[in-house]
């Protein structure tokens, strides 16, 4: 144990706080099109997500012990998906072993995982691959040329990856004009650290500072999930919408509730979530 600001808090390591931050991620309410601790789909549910957190576990001390990135990431896939929903958090589990890697080695901050994702090797590109492998991922088609590297052919793919000595960064670089995901991963996760610092600075249950930086969030970008799962046109208006319950135009609790009946799950924006609650943890938000 050790006191912080004159308060009793367990000290836990590197990865118990990734996981903590899948876990805080979940239970924050309302998230509009999230599963959260009220809302949920038929198929995917509030207790897929605990599932898969807790199933994460072994490839975030993988990634949290200084192991090759793309092998710590498969596991933790692999991992999460040891429940019957499918896929609940491939996202950010992408978020969040470059952090842990980098927080190992005391590197948390942009310039430091920075280096540890342009570091990634042709070999973590072929453990990505093969993470999908173990479960369905909703991904868009790759770009002209690059369609021997599709994503969705897992270990098939992984000749041409060695062929054209494509790493893991490389893959991420690639798509990131259309992945919110990849787009930290070649920005030195600049929205992840700037989110982290409004959970810091905020008051009140964690999980409710959670629910309020992902409507930041959302009003800021338009989500990619969306954009992927629908189009660009209902990934802007839920950017929209996002904005106006900012300004007190609508409520978080309705579009939370329109969403879901929608089918419209702003998944990035969520995986960004749980990478700023991981570094706010790291950096000694208080739980």
């Amino acid at each position: 144990m050790v006191r912080l600001g004159g308060v009793t808090v367990s000290e836990r390591s590197v990865a118990q706080n990734a996981q903590l931050a899948l876990l805080l991620e979940v239970t924050g309410t309302p998230k509009p099109g999230n599963v959260d601790r009220e809302r949920e789909y038929d198929d995917l549910r509030f207790e897929h997500f605990m599932a898969g957190a807790v199933g994460a576990r072994r490839g975030l001390d993988r990634a949290a012990a200084g192991d090759p990135l793309g092998p710590a990431f498969e596991t933790a896939v692999e991992g999460m998906a040891g429940q019957s929903g499918g896929n609940t958090q491939f996202g950010a589990l992408l978020v969040l072993t470059p952090l842990a890697a980098a927080a190992n080695d005391g590197r948390l901050s942009p310039s430091g995982v920075d280096a540890v994702v342009r570091g990634t090797t042709v070999e973590d590109a072929a453990a990505f691959y093969r993470a999908f492998e173990h479960v369905d991922v909703a991904v868009d088609d790759p770009p002209d040329g690059l369609e021997p590297l599709d994503v969705r052919r897992g270990s098939d793919a992984v000749p041409e990856l060695r062929a054209r000595e494509t790493t893991l960064f490389d893959v991420m670089e690639s798509s990131a004009d259309i992945d919110g995901v990849a787009a930290e991963w070649v920005s030195g996760f600049e929205r992840v650290f700037k989110a982290s610092e409004w959970l810091l600075d905020g008051s009140g249950p964690v999980a409710d500072r959670a629910s309020e930086v992902f409507l930041e969030l959302l009003a800021a970008e338009p989500d990619t999930f969306v954009a992927t799962r629908q189009d660009r046109e209902t990934a802007v208006e839920v950017q929209e919408r996002a904005q106006a319950v900012l300004d007190g135009a609508e409520t978080a609790t309705d579009l939370a509730e329109e969403f879901v009946r929608r089918d419209i799950n702003p998944g990035t924006t969520a995986d960004l979530v749980s990478g700023s609650l991981f570094v706010a943890l790291e950096r000694g938000l208080e739980v």
